[in-house]
């Protein structure tokens, strides 16, 4: 009989220790080892095995790629990139009671011309049944299994020959050939890797759902997100309705588009305007608001950025930035300060993107300032202005791209003025009906806008 021995893991990234030691030295976390038992097995490890391959010459291999699979409903396609790939592994992660498990239940039950089988670890047939007939039943090849066990799932889906495999979740699953609990650093390795195989030897795309920690990063070693083909990442306040599917890797695609969906009672709703989402909707104007024209991959949106400016009532101001990289925040402070004379380093400033949702484009930072500057003087500006462009160290109104999609945007959402660089002026439409200013230096802008 073989040998057992045994090895520390580390939970966060998953580096290996012959002992324990209280700082991993690869991520630099605390308290992050444990004990995994490894038993040295003569066979092979593998749960699905594949026939071996030769070697081939690049140049001899048939280029004949697989036409995407359409999935049902324009976000998630919009997000993986126009479809699912045949054979692609894909993770998707998010924190406990967003919506994951309920979103790809949805996508089963709604793909009408696939035969699916869901795996799931965590909950029951009778469960999955009653949240199926909430959701409503549209795919009758839709299959459901209860099971953690790898190989048997393995064995089942050899059986049926799915079109399309969903694991929930991989943190649940282990295999027989390794010693150790499931979830383990060890048995999710092994777990994932089985499944890329049975991906690529087979050529059936699999969901795999991936739980979260508290710091937010997926469970599980660091190594999960390079195996897989495309990781998702579905975000939101449970105390809100809006969800967020955002894409962190995508071998098929880009990795800067966005799906938004709205929580019901019978499934997650996908938001085909989300600009009227992202915008509150006022009976008159108030100080500290201000629209900017943001892209999301290739989507348009108009977003709203609130902002609050008032005098520091402790030694040091407060800088709170919600939504937007507080280190932009302080840098456009920095440039209204020296570069245009407003004095606001003795005050405190707030900033918020309404919605819930993250904003890196650069084309926010003309809204920004312009809600900044709203709130410290307690000018309202207009609800049918809106901005676009960023702004440099110097003080200069710097162009961005895609400006004939986000006036197209402003203009379909009945905004009346948008505000641009005069460098964008060879992109503006031709026939448009919203008035396009073009500024170039902040002195300028702030004349037109506050007068």
């Amino acid at each position: 009989m073989a040998k057992v021995k045994s090895a520390f893991f580390c939970q966060n990234c998953g580096a290996q220790s012959p002992k324990w030691i209280g700082k991993c030295p690869s991520c630099g976390e605390w308290n992050t080892y444990v004990e995994e038992v490894i038993q040295a097995e003569t066979k092979s490890t593998n749960s699905f095995s594949a026939a071996a391959e030769k070697p081939t010459l690049i140049s001899e291999v048939e280029n004949n790629p697989a036409p995407r699979i359409p999935m049902p409903g324009k976000e998630l396609s919009r997000v993986l990139g126009g479809g699912l790939v045949p054979g692609s592994l894909t993770l998707f992660g998010g924190e406990p009671g967003i919506g994951k498990s309920t979103l790809l239940l949805q996508i089963a039950l709604a793909a009408k011309n696939l035969r699916v089988l869901y795996i799931s670890g965590e909950e029951s047939q009778e469960q999955l049944n009653m949240r199926a007939r909430r959701i409503g039943i549209k795919n009758q090849e839709c299959y459901v299994l209860t099971e953690t066990l790898i190989q048997n799932i393995f064995q089942q889906a050899e059986a049926m020959k799915p079109q399309l495999l969903v694991i929930d979740s991989i943190q649940t699953l282990y295999t027989s050939h390794i010693d150790s609990s499931p979830g383990s650093i060890s048995q999710v390795r092994q777990c994932t890797a089985d499944l890329m195989r049975y991906a690529k030897t087979t050529n059936v795309p699999v969901f795999i759902i991936g739980h979260i920690t508290k710091d937010g990063s997926i469970a599980g070693p660091k190594v999960l997100e390079h195996m897989v083909d495309t990781v998702l990442q579905f975000e939101g306040d449970t105390h809100h309705l809006y969800r967020l599917l955002r894409t962190t890797k995508n071998r098929f695609g880009s990795t800067n588009e966005l799906g938004i969906y709205e929580m019901t009672g019978a499934g997650l709703r996908e938001v085909s305007n989300p600009s009227e989402v992202l915008i509150t909707a006022r009976e008159e104007p108030v100080s500290g608001v201000a629209i900017a024209a943001v892209t999301e991959g290739a989507r348009p949106l108009l977003i709203e950025t609130q902002a609050l400016v008032s005098s520091a009532v402790y030694g040091t101001p407060q800088r709170s930035s919600t939504g937007y990289d507080l280190r932009r925040l302080s840098m456009m402070l920095a440039v209204l300060e020296k570069r245009c004379g407003f004095r606001l380093g003795a005050k405190d400033v707030f900033l918020n993107i309404a919605g819930g949702i993250k904003v890196e484009d650069p084309a926010t930072d003309l809204a920004i300032v312009t809600a900044i500057l709203s709130s410290s003087e307690e000018i309202p500006v207009s609800p049918k202005f809106c901005f676009a462009a960023e702004i440099g160290l110097s003080g200069e109104i710097r162009p961005v791209n895609r400006i004939d999609q986000r006036i197209a945007e402003a203009e379909k959402m009945g905004f009346e003025q948008i505000f641009i660089s005069r460098y964008n002026k060879k992109a503006i439409p031709e026939k448009t009906t919203i008035k396009v200013v073009t500024v170039g230096k902040m002195e300028e802008f702030f004349s037109k806008v506050f007068g």
